[in-house]
């Protein structure tokens, strides 16, 4: 009688034991493991580089992605050996701390690339606004603070970034793929003779002035030939840069009184630095110029270029202009 009243009171025990393990167990799941009722499903969450496995903890905790930071700073110490990747993940579903812990560990970001085209000629104004187009919460005004002074050299290209990518590295990126490509005509530009700067700054003109590489080359030559006999360059593309818009048509009293020393009516020589961010045949063209006799140009109204050797050959070309 007493070994069946103690086998009851044992089986009692157990299944008060499994009840209250069940208990914690949901408590634990619901308060701490499982995702939070307002978590916020398609959010873009970013995890800066360098930030600790603490810091994500916080970030992902205030935007309610998982419940408790302990548990993610505990799971995250134990079982990934890796700390955190940076990124800007895309969490498009509720996921309890496990499967969190395991993507922020290894990078999987769940958001999808961004593709952003640069073309040829295009100014930190214009690839501000390219960006901000395209991607969610970037600053135009951030990136030109930071991309204004490096004009000339964010090399135009097609881009594939993460969302949330920062203005500060878009510029990295851009100055970094400049680099990369100016090494294919390294060896042309050290022959010219000329300094880098100098021969992105012409590059930067060709981009507004001309077309088509030959083109480019000839016009080339011509600008060349005007510094070298202490000519005013006289280009109109820079009127643009000037008044901050992407397209302009100066009138006659603005090529000869705005105030700018990027006014190559009223300075000799090349302006201070690039109008535009020129890509690599422009550069190419700039360090191998065409040398012909003439001194003048023109695009007509067609779009064809009409050259000439003298003022009067070019003020006659302006028929072509109509």
């Amino acid at each position: 009688m007493m070994h069946t009243f103690r086998n009851i009171l044992r089986s009692h025990r157990l299944k008060a034991c499994v009840a209250v393990g069940i208990c914690i167990g949901l408590v634990l799941y619901v308060g701490f493991i499982r995702a939070p009722h307002a978590f916020p499903a398609g959010q873009l969450v970013t995890i800066e580089d360098g930030m600790t496995v603490q810091d994500a903890a916080r970030i992902l905790e205030e935007k309610n992605i998982i419940a408790s930071s302990f548990l993610f700073n505990f799971l995250a110490g134990h079982f990934s050996a890796v700390g955190v990747r940076s990124g800007t993940y895309s969490f498009e579903k509720k996921l309890p701390v496990f499967s969190v812990v395991y993507r922020v560990a290894y990078g999987i970001t769940g958001a999808p690339l961004i593709r952003v085209t640069v073309p040829e000629g295009a100014t930190t104004r214009e690839i501000a606004q390219l960006f901000a187009d395209a991607v969610p919460g970037f600053s135009a005004e951030r990136f030109r603070a930071l991309a204004t002074s490096k004009e000339g050299y964010l090399f135009p290209e097609t881009y594939i970034v993460a969302p949330g990518i920062t203005e500060e590295a878009v510029v990295a990126l851009m100055e970094r793929t400049f680099s990369e490509k100016i090494v294919a005509i390294q060896d042309e530009i050290d022959a010219f003779g000329k300094p880098l700067q100098d021969v992105v700054t012409m590059a930067s003109i060709l981009e507004k002035e001309a077309r088509l590489y030959e083109t480019r080359q000839t016009v080339a030559g011509i600008l060349w030939k005007r510094i070298e006999i202490g000519m005013a360059l006289q280009v109109d593309a820079v009127f643009g840069y000037i008044y901050d818009t992407e397209t302009f048509s100066p009138t006659f009293n603005q090529l000869t009184a705005t105030d700018s020393p990027y006014n190559t009516y009223q300075h000799k020589g090349l302006p201070p630095g690039p109008i535009s961010n020129p890509g690599l045949e422009a550069l190419k063209a700039a360090v191998n110029p065409i040398k012909t006799s003439y001194l003048y140009y023109l695009t007509g109204s067609d779009g064809t270029m009409h050259y000439s050797r003298t003022f009067d050959e070019h003020v006659a070309n302006r028929r072509f202009l109509k």
